[in-house]
């Protein structure tokens, strides 16, 4: 049986993040084979990885080099910089995702995944699984500890093992 993971917020061959991020890598190649590393070192063939958005910058073949070098099965839930004006979810398939979202999914009774934070006053009903802010604390953000951020600055860019993140991450 597969296992079922989640991350967000690569932002392959990004220059730029790196400084907006304070990513510890001295240039974009270094940070590019340093992520996958960390993927592959978990992910394995048949498991299903939910990338929670803001997957890669670049051409259509940079774009599919990374996506490539990549374990697993692959489900996209797009992020703000997945939506460029030729990136819709027909690219996103074209590209090799399993499966595309434009907007927040609930994985379970409770669980939401989105790219971004959703600022809801029901969230407290909720556990809402995110990227998207990167480095910031969530909580202080929508001033609720019902989010859980999972962008790669926050999980050592390894994919977390998604049904562990519910059962022993989420406490109420």
């Amino acid at each position: 049986m597969p296992t079922k993971y989640v991350i967000s917020d690569h932002h392959f061959d990004h220059r730029r993040i790196i400084e907006y991020e304070n990513r510890p890598f001295k240039d974009v190649n270094e940070m590019n084979h340093f992520m996958v590393e960390q993927w592959n070192s978990i992910v394995k063939k048949n498991d299903i990885v939910f990338h929670l958005g803001d997957f890669c910058f670049g051409k259509n073949d940079v774009i599919r080099y990374w996506f490539d070098q990549l374990k697993g099965r692959k489900i996209l839930i797009m992020g703000n910089h997945d939506r460029h004006i030729n990136h819709h979810p027909k690219f996103w398939y074209n590209i090799g995702f399993e499966e595309v979202y434009r907007y927040p999914i609930i994985y379970k009774p409770g669980i939401i995944l989105s790219h971004e934070p959703i600022d809801n006053a029901n969230i407290r009903y909720s556990t809402n699984i995110h990227g998207h802010c990167h480095s910031k604390r969530t909580d202080i953000i929508v001033g609720s500890n019902s989010y859980i951020n999972i962008s790669c600055e926050e999980v050592d860019y390894k994919p977390v093992n998604l049904d562990l993140l519910i059962s022993e991450g989420v406490k109420r």
